[in-house]
């Protein structure tokens, strides 16, 4: 599959840890695209866990680059309703999240941004404001994400094919 990530002109990556309850809205919506949809040919769907900033940096150094890139991933942002699935733009990622290796820390943010600023890749995140995370390890979305994760597979099947969701 890693040879996969430079041939396909899309890339949809989902972060987020399974093991700490809503953070791991990411790898379920892959999951679910990966088991209900048919993704077309040039579309790679990759649950990418804790690990999207090795990723990236691999994607910076490349001579082959996507054409388009989707992040999927769960956030805490005031004013937003758990399950509510929104897109931000790159600058907009939030610096707080639970784990040390997520996609919202300093050097995974400087190199989404470099890619967009340096290439002409399509950047897209989706993600979904996360009702809770756990004190401790509790794999399992909650209600709210769990209806969340449908919601972002349209998105991204619309934005796959083209259309307006």
């Amino acid at each position: 599959m890693i040879e996969a990530l430079f041939k396909k002109s899309v890339l949809v990556f989902g972060c987020g840890n399974i093991l700490l309850g809503d953070d791991g809205f990411g790898p379920a919506v892959i999951r679910e695209l990966s088991d209900h949809y048919q993704l077309p040919e040039d579309v790679l769907a990759m649950d990418m866990g804790t690990s999207i900033r090795d990723t990236l940096f691999d994607l910076t150094l490349s001579e082959k680059k996507p054409d388009k890139m989707i992040i999927v991933d769960a956030v805490d942002r005031p004013g937003r309703k758990p399950g509510e699935v929104f897109e931000i733009p790159v600058e907009e990622i939030p610096e707080n999240k639970v784990s040390d290796f997520s996609l919202h820390q300093f050097p995974t943010v400087n190199m989404l941004a470099e890619l967009k600023e340096n290439y002409p890749i399509d950047i897209k995140i989706i993600v979904a404001q996360m009702d809770t995370i756990p004190e401790s390890i509790k794999p399992g979305l909650s209600e709210a994400m769990e209806k969340a994760v449908k919601e972002a597979c349209e998105k991204i099947a619309a934005e796959l094919t083209g259309e307006k969701n």
